[in-house]
């Protein structure tokens, strides 16, 4: 049996057609291998000095009943809603973050429980734009009934410019460190084939806060905001020169 094998087309494809007895045909790709790359990452920061704080406070008040529990709460929340108007906080910066009521259960028999009483929770998350201010205004909350401060969390309002110098600092960083992989492998760097980011950006900084009572409004709340860090990660890939 006489078999024509047409080459020219098949190698114009990058594939090789062999005939054997058994009439099965076998396909063996001779494409080239895809370009060898080096990858790197590295992470840039910056210091800057947050200009907003939030804070997380309320009441916890019990009661025989539910709405025993529920109007001592509401008389002293009415009271800490008017501190914040005092102090100048925009109704818009105070956002009500929890209210719950739930039973107290006395397990002296383990079998029966009974419900002794009722615990209600209003909690509010202000934000304010004055850091000096920060201070003041948890004596402020305490004294008008604030019985639990969870913490305070200080932000950067505006981080572009602080990112955008992390973002330019790591670049640099990262193409420094592929030229001299580069150099040490004996190969020349070629072009910049991909970039992204992943992760970093402008966390919470928190400050955890004690219980406070109102028997504490002699004192006199020490804030120390710091400094935050921002960060950005980029990852990039460049081919190598042949």
């Amino acid at each position: 049996m006489i078999r024509s094998i047409l080459i020219a087309p098949l190698l114009a494809t990058g594939l090789l057609l062999s005939a054997c007895n058994s009439g099965a045909p076998t396909y063996i790709s001779t494409g080239s291998a895809s370009q060898p790359t080096l990858n790197v990452s590295a992470t840039g920061y910056a210091n800057v000095a947050p200009d907003r704080a939030t804070v997380s406070a309320g009441v916890v008040q019990q009661g025989k009943t539910a709405r025993e529990a529920m109007m001592a709460n509401a008389t002293l929340m009415t009271a800490v809603f008017e501190e914040l108007e005092t102090a100048n906080i925009p109704k818009s910066d105070i956002t009500t973050s929890q209210l719950s009521l739930q039973p107290q259960y006395d397990y002296r028999d383990r079998n029966r429980p009974v419900i002794k009483g009722y615990e209600a929770r209003n909690t509010v998350t202000v934000k304010s734009d004055d850091i000096e201010q920060v201070g003041p205004m948890l004596d402020a909350l305490v004294r008008a009934g604030v019985n639990n401060i969870n913490q305070v969390n200080f932000t950067v309002k505006d981080p572009k410019s602080a990112l955008d110098k992390a973002r330019k600092d790591a670049i640099k960083e990262a193409r420094e460190k592929a030229q001299g992989m580069a150099e040490a492998a004996g190969v020349n760097l070629g072009p910049l084939l991909s970039l992204n980011e992943s992760g970093g950006g402008n966390m919470p900084q928190p400050v955890m806060m004690r219980t406070a009572t109102r028997e504490s409004s002699g004192f006199s709340t020490p804030i120390s905001a710091g400094d935050q860090t921002l960060s950005v990660r980029v990852n990039m890939s460049y081919g190598i020169a042949q």
